[in-house]
């Protein structure tokens, strides 16, 4: 606006006290009380300020200070210099008014419905300060952060490249020991090309989800089952229909009536169930994609904890139309704050990722990344996880006894055969989402069964990880879990402990 010129005010000098006391500076004290005199239209637009000299006579201090105020002012927008003049404050318009505090605010405008269905999707990330049980939850203590730490060190101080985003789909050197690593672990056939590091695989979920369905696509997904990934499919618009998986009977491919646009499963290790899943089913998983022309998300989840003979080969080496999408993470194998995960595309999918990668920023840190690559490269992997494997194996023999002994009739738990967690069956009676929450106020996380059911009828159980509480911590957390389940029961205070294994 261009400024105007009415008659002269008197400037209102008790508006700009300033304390010398405080912290904030004593230009910017001045510069907030300018604001409040020129928004409040307490001198008119077009009135003029004083000179900086006068007005730091008047205030006590140095001119440099008025001068600071001023041209912050200036460059705002909220005066207007002239040559040889002094400033004036600018006719602005009246913008937002204060709601008076007895008036209704008026309500915001509601999000966008695919924002509805992302405000209403579980967050499923645990807190902070409870010390067992949380599925998944690899063992951080025993992780080599001193060899963590110089490798990321090393790589910080001759990284030029790293410090920038110049490989969207991933480091190099990354993409290459993934792809020996998965040949030689998981039977995974692929090149370097084919692998895109993201941050988790929750992102590639969320990716895969945006790339691969339109809305009212049908997915087939497992029931029980991943809700972070279904959560990305029900967000995108999918329609999902279940594929009921139990320990009987695994995965019952011919349930769902309409052909797939996706298929999504965990068939290294089931997830929540534990289970693995049988060739046959394999086959018929991968004929029911070929007839409809599906892609397959096969997330292979827990996949290197394997406590029954070796781990098995991956559903995507056995593939020969290019349609099974291989997603892992390393948030069990080492962190998960690490947030590195990687998905294995087909190759032309693969060759134009960077246009939708560079939209969404779902790209991990070089600096990680690279320092990652040498802690694959190197064997610090290997060895860490040939460790964790003999350390999970003996923590989960002595959960399982624990359990047996204390919760022997309230808790029945799977025989899982791989992964670092396991469902325990409740008895009949005790609802899991109560026994959680009463856990939850004993400092115990643990995760209710029934969440990983959406449209078949739920099974009460519970979730338990084993893997990052030792021998002190699984017997104190049995004991709070037991306390946990008798306040759901009503029953009383236990007197004192049952001894345990």
């Amino acid at each position: 606006m261009r400024p105007l010129h009415p008659k002269p005010q008197a400037f209102p000098l008790d508006m700009l006290a300033v304390n010398r006391s405080s912290p904030e500076h004593l230009s910017r004290q001045l510069y907030h009380g300018l604001v409040a005199i020129i928004r409040n239209r307490t001198l008119a637009p077009g009135s003029e300020l004083p000179s900086t000299r006068a007005l730091a006579a008047e205030l006590g201090l140095g001119r440099n200070t008025i001068v600071s105020a001023y041209d912050q002012l200036v460059t705002e927008g909220y005066l207007a210099n002239r040559q040889g003049a002094r400033p004036v404050i600018v006719d602005l318009p009246d913008g937002p008014r204060e709601t008076p505090a007895e008036a209704s605010p008026v309500p915001l405008r509601a999000p966008s419905r695919r924002g509805e269905q992302l405000l209403s999707q579980p967050c499923h990330h645990g807190t902070p300060g409870r010390f067992a049980f949380h599925p998944g939850m690899p063992d951080h203590a025993s992780f080599p952060f001193g060899v963590w730490g110089r490798l990321v060190a090393r790589r910080a101080s001759h990284g030029e490249t790293l410090f920038g985003t110049y490989e969207v789909t991933g480091h190099p050197a990354l993409k290459e020991a993934i792809a020996g690593y998965l040949y030689s672990a998981r039977g995974v056939r692929c090149q370097a090309e084919q692998i895109v590091i993201t941050t988790g695989a929750q992102a590639a979920f969320d990716l895969l989800a945006r790339l691969l369905l339109d809305p009212g696509d049908t997915v087939w997904m497992e029931e029980p089952g991943y809700y972070g990934a279904k959560a990305a499919f029900t967000v995108a618009g999918a329609k999902i229909l279940p594929i009921p998986v139990d320990q009987e009977r695994g995965w019952r491919l011919d349930a769902p009536d309409f052909s797939p646009r996706l298929i999504y499963v965990t068939p290294a290790c089931q997830h929540p169930l534990g289970i693995t899943m049988r060739m046959e089913e394999r086959l018929r998983l991968l004929d029911i994609a070929e007839t409809a022309n599906a892609w397959v998300i096969e997330d292979d989840f827990d996949g290197e904890y394997r406590f029954q003979g070796r781990p098995v080969p991956a559903i995507q080496s056995m593939d020969r139309s290019g349609r099974v999408i291989y997603v892992g993470t390393f948030a069990k194998l080492l962190f998960p704050a690490l947030r590195i995960g990687f998905m294995v595309l087909p190759p032309d999918m693969a060759g134009r990722i960077a246009n939708a990668l560079s939209t969404t920023g779902q790209f991990a840190p070089l600096l990680l990344q690279a320092a990652l690559a040498d802690f694959i490269t190197e064997g610090h992997m290997s060895r860490h996880l040939k460790r964790m494997r003999r350390i999970y194996a003996q923590r989960r023999q002595l959960f399982r006894e624990i359990v047996a002994e204390r919760l022997r009739d309230e808790i029945t738990l799977s025989p899982a055969e791989a992964g670092i967690q396991v469902v325990g069956y409740l008895r009949e009676g005790i609802d899991d989402i109560q026994v959680s929450q009463a856990a939850a106020r004993r400092a115990i996380n643990v995760s209710p069964l029934s969440k990983y059911f959406q449209n078949t009828a739920a099974t009460q159980g519970l979730v338990l990880g084993y893997a990052a509480c030792d021998a002190a911590q699984t017997r104190e957390g049995v004991e709070r879990l037991a306390a946990a389940i008798r306040e759901t029961l009503g029953m009383p205070r236990a007197t004192g402990r049952r001894p345990t294994a």
